[in-house]
Formats: structure tokens, C-alpha cells, sequence
């Protein structure tokens, strides 16, 4: 894109500092948007890209998720340097994996801030640009544990179909603006939450995935890069599946 500054869109990521969140990252950065990133640290991977990049277009900043008030400042910052978001992806998330029964109050308190807590605020805040431009498209990052029960993931699985429910609601409220709000569920990908996964296991899935493998962070820009592009523009309320087939 050979477009001035102003002109430029906004992208708001949420946990940009490494795996699919720094892979979102630069993607929207070749993709010629402005990109507004937080993490609780900063990663060495990030860092390279911001000093590789123009100053003007990648703004990083330390932010904890749970705290409601960081959270809205952060967004007011990137407002004011803007004066729009164009796009919100509410990547940021927490694994929790046990049996319910054995899982600790706190550990469960954590996971729902992260997961569905922090999403909520951001999308509030970002909404409000995009409400007064009538434009914009909202992105959540769900999972097919949303969509389908598996034993130790029963928190998590909760959290991201809360955020499918959120999805949904939320694209009939602000449809009539012109602002669209789409879930993508990814399946099993090559990831640092998948990074535990035994060799046994990880097999298993690839022999239930019709199409033969784990997904890669590739799969899930390239289907990103459609919802956010004028050719998705009759497409909201929906939950988009990229688990090479594993639910069906």
C-alpha cells in the first residue's frame, strides 16, 4: 500500500509478543496497516520487528490484561495517535487444562479475566472508533474446544464458546453500523500451547484430522487476512472452523 499516514488502518492485536500473536503482527504489517500490540513483556522476536520497522507503524506496550483501566488506556493511546481502529483481534489467551474437580479457584478466576474478561473491555473500547466511523470488523480468537467437549479443558472450552456467544450478540448490535464481529476456531496447530503435546497424541490427531496434519499459524492469517478483506464484507455473526476437518 502507498497510502499516507492518515490513511493507513489501524490494527489493535491483543498478545502480540510472540507465537500467532506475533505472527497476526507482522502479517498486518505487510499488509500495509498501522499496528497496536500489548503484552505483559516484551519478546525478542518483537523487538527485532520494531526496530526493523517504521517508527510510525508498530506500537508496543506492557499492559496486564486483567486490569480493566490499563487495558482502556491503552486504547485511548492508540486512538489518539490515530484517530481510528479498523480491525480488533482478540488473540490473547491462557491455557488451563485438569480435571474441574482438581482445579483451583484462582487458576480458574485467571483463565476467565484472560479469555473472556480482557476481550470484552478491548472490543468495548475499540468499538467506540469504529461505532463513529461505521466501520470496522471484529476478530476472536476461539477453539474447537468451544465447539466440541474434551475431558481437562472444560474452563477453557467455556471461556471460548463465551466468546462465540459474544460473537454472535454483539454482531446484531452493531451490524446496523456497519461493523462486522467474526469468531475463527482454530483446531490443533503448531503452537506454544500445543508444544506439550506428547508424540503418542499429537499422532492421534493427525490420524482424526481428515486432512492429514496439525494446522500452522499459516492457515489461520490466511483465513484472517479473507474476514478482513472487502470480500468477507457480508460476513458476520459467524464462527469460522480451520481445524483441517477435525470437527466434522
Amino acid at each position: 500500500m502507498n497510502l499516507t499516514t492518515d490513511q493507513r488502518p489501524v490494527a489493535v492485536i491483543s498478545g502480540g509478543s510472540r507465537g500467532l500473536g506475533l505472527a497476526l503482527v507482522t502479517d498486518f504489517l505487510e499488509r500495509g496497516y498501522r499496528v497496536e500490540t500489548f503484552s505483559r513483556t516484551e519478546s525478542a522476536e518483537l523487538t527485532a520487528l520494531r526496530e526493523s520497522t517504521a517508527s510510525d507503524a508498530l506500537f508496543w506496550s506492557s499492559v496486564d490484561g486483567t486490569n480493566a483501566e490499563a487495558v482502556e488506556e491503552f486504547v485511548r493511546a492508540a486512538v489518539r495517535r490515530h484517530r481510528r481502529v479498523d480491525v480488533l483481534v482478540n488473540n490473547a489467551a491462557t491455557g488451563l487444562e485438569g480435571l474441574l474437580t482438581l482445579t483451583a479457584p484462582t487458576a480458574i478466576d485467571t483463565a476467565l479475566q484472560t479469555n473472556v474478561t480482557l476481550p470484552v473491555l478491548l472490543t468495548r473500547a475499540c468499538l467506540k472508533p469504529m461505532l463513529a466511523r461505521r466501520t470496522g470488523v471484529v476478530i476472536n480468537l476461539s477453539s474447537i474446544n468451544a465447539l466440541r467437549g474434551q475431558t481437562g479443558v472444560a474452563v477453557y472450552g467455556a471461556a471460548k464458546a463465551a466468546l462465540d456467544g459474544l460473537t454472535r450478540g454483539l454482531a446484531r448490535e452493531v451490524g446496523p453500523a456497519g461493523v462486522r464481529v467474526v469468531s475463527v476456531a482454530p483446531g490443533y496447530f503448531d503452537s506454544e500451547m500445543t508444544a506439550g503435546i506428547g508424540q503418542a497424541q499429537r499422532r492421534r490427531i493427525v490420524r482424526r484430522t481428515p486432512l492429514g496434519r496439525l494446522g500452522s499459524a499459516e492457515d489461520v492469517l490466511g483465513v484472517i487476512r479473507f474476514l478482513t478483506s472487502p470480500g468477507a464484507s457480508f460476513i458476520t455473526g459467524q464462527t469460522i472452523t480451520v481445524d483441517g476437518g477435525y470437527t466434522c
